[in-house]
């Protein structure tokens, strides 16, 4: 660096290192497939990395499935958890006759509230 100027340099948006002795990991490019808008997008990944089945697709967002051999990969989403909605936990702790009951006395209520009559 002794026989470079730094005169007139701008500092930190140029690197002064060269890529001398660097040796890069090896690497492997994967496709995948979006279903949704079919286009292929091409992603790098390290030859060690696990490259992942499904990938999001960069032109519709969606998910594009990942080929080998010009065929979509099979991605088995069995073990996956369903996500359980709040009908789902109140039919857990209730019987669908209870929440009837239950919604009766309450319409009976506000019905008195409002001054309506009951069992109209």
């Amino acid at each position: 660096m002794a026989d470079r100027s730094l005169r007139g340099m701008r500092l930190g948006s140029q690197s002064l290192q060269s890529e001398e002795g660097v040796t890069f990991s090896p690497r492997v490019s994967h496709t995948y497939l979006c279903a949704t808008c079919g286009r292929v997008t091409v992603m790098i990944f390290s030859a060690e990395a696990e490259a992942p089945d499904e990938w999001e697709c960069r032109f519709c967002s969606q998910t594009a499935t990942r080929l080998v051999d010009s065929k979509p990969v099979v991605v088995d989403h069995s073990d996956e958890k369903i996500a359980r909605t709040h009908w789902d936990m109140l039919l857990e702790r209730r019987t669908r006759a209870e929440l009837e009951e239950l919604l009766e006395e309450r319409l009976t209520v506000l019905r008195q509230r409002r001054g309506q009559k009951v069992g109209a």
